[in-house]
């Protein structure tokens, strides 16, 4: 596995952690991009707005233009997914290795706003990784939601049963 795939999962997941802690006291999640700056530092910006598919899509642009010259980002924002058991609020992640040749992570958090539970990450979407060993990459997005101490302490005390 690419070592900077599994850097763009371990940020995904923390940024995952710090928008399911914001999800958690029942608000609204403001759409984050979090990033990995060259110098090792990290950044986040929300895009507040008025209607959340308009601070989604300014998220989405600011990850495809990457102005802040980022080596990675993740950019969260609360949608549904569609399941088999049917459609479910969820995080989704999208998370971006730049470079010469980008590789993209996508996942959805799915979760029950009330009581509260958080479920099993899903993959959505990898491109630019021939075969993911997806045990590995799964293993480095927990690495990442464990990191962010707080955020970890609630998902881990809502656990609910697999999707």
């Amino acid at each position: 596995m690419l070592r900077g795939m599994l850097e763009t999962a371990r940020l995904a997941g923390f940024f995952a952690a710090h928008g399911l802690w914001s999800v958690a006291d029942g608000g609204p999640l403001t759409p984050l991009l979090g990033f990995d700056k060259p110098d090792g530092g990290r950044g986040m910006t929300r895009y507040a707005a008025p209607e959340l598919e308009i601070g989604v899509k300014a998220g989405q642009d600011a990850l495809a233009a990457n102005p802040d010259g980022a080596v990675r980002a993740a950019l969260v924002y609360d949608a549904f997914l569609h399941l088999p058991s049917g459609r479910i609020d969820a995080l989704v992640i999208e998370a971006v290795e730049y470079g010469p040749q980008e590789r993209i992570l996508r996942m959805g958090v799915p979760y029950r706003p009330e009581p509260f539970a958080v479920y099993r990450p899903k993959f959505l979407e990898v491109t630019g990784v021939d075969r993911p060993d997806w045990a590995v990459l799964g293993g480095a997005f927990f690495e990442g939601v464990d990191s962010h101490e707080q955020a970890a302490a609630i998902w881990n005390a809502h656990l609910g049963e697999s999707l």
